[in-house]
Formats: structure tokens, C-alpha cells, sequence
């Protein structure tokens, strides 16, 4: 997450969405007609497999995601950040590193899936932008993180923890076959650190007929913080629904996201009036007695300590707080993109 906000402009209309939500529920919501074909890549439809709704089971259950694999990403962020100066920034070889990585891991598991380039601060940039085949072309599912550091260390909270918790959700989808109705798109970052420059210059290479089919996107920047909060973006009340209900039904608390509003890659779309949603576990600001005392960990202290340092390491990560976001992220995958 960038040191700075970054206002976003005043959502255009969604005339769609608007349309699809005076037709459903709130409860039933977040999870009605989401999403976009990108230019980079069209996948071919499928026929549809089910339809479900946030307040009816899903024949489509997420699996869970085991957060030792998660963490074996970290790992491996870890050691490409060492090996290479110590950080994944922006036009340094450690970026360009983590996006070898990931986009193998994506091509192993039958994703199709391009690195994008642009310029920022006089140094190329990469987004790599992965899509599962299948799902209908005209609506996509999509899911993202950024995957840059800042120079100072390895961004391993911010945001090894995001990229890493979407790779696995990404693989999973392969290991458990899934068929989606909606077509599922997942991407990585890059400068986001210098102004949510990678996803800016991904919405702003769309042309308007592909920003318009495209009804949501996820964000998923810092979901392992080591005293954490559980915040979920209320930008979009569908897309809320999704992850409240998931914590409410394992019994932990949440909170709406202000920390980072207009400060990370969901900025990009909703500028351009996407709907957005998404889950953070806090940065710089100091955890209140009462959020203590509801999640635990450690009053008066930042929520990461290690915010933007050097000692963001792999030793900057909770465990259960992780472990919790990969499985929500997964299950708003699997009801979104298995929904009509």
C-alpha cells in the first residue's frame, strides 16, 4: 500500500448493476452478475454449471486452503527478495523475480496468462494477468493483489501476503477442477508503491466496451498483518455481504476498511465506477483497546509494526489471520464466480 492516499474520482454510473440490484436482494446480493473479458484474453464459454446465492448453499464449496502453502510463497518471496538486494521493488530484478515465479506456478496449473508492461519513474513495470479457462466471456470474476515492495525490505505483509493468498486460491481452482459459470481473471501488480500505477494503466488500456462488462473487482492488499484487524472494504454492500457473512459464521468480528481508501490498486476501478470489494488487516494506524480486546493482539500498537521496513520479513506474518483471509478469498471466489 502506497505511504500516501490516492483520491479516486466520483464513480460513473453503473447502469447494470444498478438494473441487477433492483431485481435481488442484499442477502442474496454481492453475488448476481459480476464481472469483465479483458483484451488481453477471451476464454470460451461453458455452459453454466449452477446457479447459487449468497443466502443459499453452494453446490461449489471452497475448499480449505492450507495456509502452509501460503506461507511456502512467502518463503519463496522471501528468499527472491534476498537474493537480490533485499526487496521486490519497482524496476528491481527481485519484481521482476516474483512475477517469474508466480506466472509458473499460474502456466504449471493451466492458466493463460500475460505479463503486461508499462513505464513508471523511468523503470518497466509488470502486471501478469492470469485466466482460467471456461466461464462465460462476457462476465469475469476478477481477483487482485500487488505484488511490488517498497525498496526497504521485502514486502512480505505488504504485500507478499495478498499476491501469495490469491496464487493459492488460483491454484486451487486447477487442483479441484472447478467449471465457473462467470469467467475467473486473477492479477498481480506492479508499482503499486508509487501510486497504484500498474492497475491504473490496466483499467486505462481497456477500451470502454471491456470496462463495462466488468462488475466487480477484489483487492486483497495486507491479510496477514501480526496484530490484526479484520476489515473488509463497504464500497460495495453485494461484495461486503460476501466476506461479513463468512466471518460472522466463524464467529469473528469485522470492521468497514478506511485505512486504506483510495490508497490501493481497487482505487484504479473504482475511479471508473467498478464496484469493489476487499480485505485488509491494518498498516500503520495503532489497534484500539476495544479492537484488542474483540481480536486480541496488542493495544496501542500499530497494527504492523513492520509497515514500509525493512523488517517486513516473513516473521512479519500472523499465522491465523492468514490463514483466515486465504479461505474467505476463497470462498468469494468460488460463491461469485459459480453464481448468476
Amino acid at each position: 500500500m502506497p505511504t500516501h492516499p490516492t483520491r479516486s474520482a466520483s464513480p460513473l454510473p453503473r447502469t447494470s448493476w444498478l438494473r441487477r440490484a433492483a431485481t435481488a436482494t442484499v442477502a442474496a446480493g454481492a453475488l448476481a452478475g459480476l464481472i469483465a473479458a479483458s483484451p488481453a484474453t477471451t476464454a470460451s464459454a461453458t455452459p453454466a454449471a449452477a446457479h447459487t446465492t449468497a443466502s443459499s448453499p453452494s453446490a461449489f464449496a471452497a475448499p480449505d486452503i492450507p495456509v502452509a502453502n501460503v506461507k511456502a510463497h512467502l518463503n519463496q518471496l522471501q528468499s527472491i527478495a534476498s537474493r537480490n538486494g533485499g526487496n521486490r521493488a519497482h524496476g528491481r530484478p527481485g519484481y521482476r523475480a516474483s512475477i517469474d515465479y508466480i506466472k509458473a506456478k499460474l502456466d504449471a496449473a493451466g492458466y493463460t496468462t500475460t505479463v503486461q508492461q508499462f513505464t513508471a519513474s523511468g523503470a518497466t513495470g509488470y502486471n501478469l494477468i492470469a485466466d482460467w479457462p471456461g466461464g462465460d466471456p462476457q462476465n469475469v470474476v476478477m481477483a487482485g493483489a500487488h505484488l511490488d515492495s517498497v525498496s526497504a525490505g521485502a514486502g512480505i505483509n505488504d504485500n507478499g501476503s495478498g499476491s501469495a493468498a490469491i496464487l493459492e486460491s488460483a491454484l486451487a481452482v486447477s487442483r479441484e477442477g472447478l467449471k465457473p459459470t462467470q469467467h475467473l481473471r486473477f492479477a498481480w501488480w506492479g508499482a503499486e508503491e508509487l501510486g497504484i500505477l500498474g492497475s491504473r494503466h490496466y483499467v486505462n488500456s481497456l477500451p470502454s466496451t471491456e470496462r463495462s462488462k466488468i462488475d466487480a473487482y477484489l483487492n486483497f492488499d495486507m491479510v496477514g498483518s501480526p496484530n490484526p484487524g479484520y476489515f473488509v472494504y463497504d464500497d460495495d454492500r453485494r461484495l461486503e455481504a460476501v466476506f461479513k457473512e463468512w466471518f460472522a459464521a466463524k464467529g469473528v468480528a469485522t470492521e468497514i476498511e478506511t485505512e486504506g481508501d483510495g490508497r490501493s490498486d481497487h482505487a484504479s476501478f473504482q475511479r471508473v465506477g467498478i464496484p469493489v470489494g476487499g480485505l485488509f488487516t491494518g498498516a500503520g494506524r495503532v489497534k484500539t483497546a476495544a479492537q484488542a480486546q474483540k481480536w486480541g493482539g496488542t493495544a496501542g500498537q500499530a497494527f504492523d509494526r513492520c509497515y514500509h521496513r525493512s523488517c517486513d520479513t516473513t516473521a512479519n506474518i500472523n499465522d491465523t489471520a492468514l490463514d483466515r483471509n486465504s479461505d474467505v478469498i476463497a470462498h468469494a471466489i468460488w460463491t461469485l464466480s459459480t453464481s448468476r
